[in-house]
């Protein structure tokens, strides 16, 4: 099973506000299943700000190639891919509470 990797997209500051919401209307109506978008302000005073979507999506094929290609095959993997699905049981609430 691939694994779902974290991609970005960013949004100059230097837009119209009417464009921003076409453009944020559009991002999310591509977003794949179980995206878990989040939106966030970077940057600072000198080099601008920006906003920032991330969510996470299915590796692509190509990804998928070049990882198996790199990654070192038997046990170690299996553990891995093992601590990784333990990982994706275990409750994350944003806020930091643990709940």
């Amino acid at each position: 099973m691939p694994r779902r990797v974290k991609d970005f997209i960013e949004i100059s500051d230097y837009t119209s506000l009417e464009d921003l919401i076409r453009y944020l209307k559009t991002i999310r109506d591509n977003l794949p299943p179980e995206h878990e978008a989040e939106l966030n302000i970077r940057g600072d005073d000198v080099f601008g700000r920006r906003l920032t979507i991330s969510y996470l999506r299915d590796q692509t094929p190509e990804e998928v190639e070049l990882e198996a290609k790199y990654s070192k095959a038997g046990k170690d993997s299996e553990e891995i891919e093992s601590l990784r699905r333990k990982l994706d049981g275990v409750p994350y609430s944003p806020d930091g509470s643990g709940s």
